[in-house]
């Protein structure tokens, strides 16, 4: 499904001419190429080298800039799981102008997928990732989604008072993908869970199990929400679950 391309690639900043597969640059590319450029608040980060991938999810073509140098501008194999889930029960989540907000989109697949199926995104992740991260969604949903995704910053159980208060933000649906993986701020990734969830919300975060960590956190999760598992692929060790917070 995915394709890479040279990886020994700079950053690809908005309003330069880049290699999509496509024969050159069209009057129309380069218009899109200046509305994003226009809009874009973030700046990708100068790593030394970025990739493209292609990935074919809501009828679309959808190529991501990705970089090795850093967790959070790869797709990972949780990523793919929920655009695929996302996919195939749209209609069932009533994806259309639903309120969705992304903890750790990394480069942005499946806040892309989710913009392409309908919904209202905010994707959210750290403050060294936005660049590349609103980079990928403008170029991949700007003129083709009937709502523009909106790109925040997100630090785990920081400040969610403050940038995000429960009387102005509501969501439909919390989607995370491989955020659970051997790093120290678990227990904040959940308060922020718990946090953003309210009376209706659903989360279905999608997840690579790879260390008995991963299960102690699916074990706290359990305990705070009212957890299903849509989905497992034993091929890749993926699980999808939905939480509904429990009720006090």
């Amino acid at each position: 499904m995915d394709q890479c391309l040279p990886t020994a690639q700079q950053p690809l900043c908005p309003g330069t001419p880049q290699e999509d597969g496509f024969a050159g640059p069209s009057v129309e590319s380069d218009r899109i190429e200046s509305s994003l450029h226009s809009i874009q608040k973030f700046v990708p980060t100068d790593y030394a080298s970025y990739t493209q991938e292609h990935y074919q999810f809501a009828g679309k073509k959808i190529i991501i800039q990705e970089s090795i140098e850093n967790y959070g501008t790869v797709v990972w194999p949780g990523a793919t799981v929920l655009c695929q889930y996302l996919e195939d029960h749209a209609e069932e989540l009533n994806l259309q102008d639903a309120k969705i907000l992304e903890i750790g989109a990394g480069p942005g697949l499946v806040s892309i997928v989710a913009s392409l199926l309908g919904a209202q995104v905010t994707a959210t992740d750290q403050p060294d990732v936005l660049g590349n991260l609103q980079y990928n969604l403008l170029k991949n949903t700007l003129e083709c989604t009937a709502h523009l995704p909106e790109v925040k910053e997100l630090v785990w159980g920081e400040d969610l008072d403050q940038k995000f208060p429960k009387s102005n933000f509501y969501y439909d649906y919390i989607l995370a993908s491989d955020v659970v993986y051997h790093h120290y701020f678990l227990d904040k990734l959940l308060a922020t869970m718990v946090y953003l969830s309210q009376t209706g919300t659903v989360v279905l975060w999608a997840n690579k199990f790879r260390f008995s960590t991963d299960y102690d956190f699916l074990d706290k999760f359990k305990q705070v929400f009212d957890t299903t598992l849509m989905a497992e692929h034993s091929e890749s060790s993926v699980k999808l679950f939905k939480g509904i917070l429990k009720c006090d």
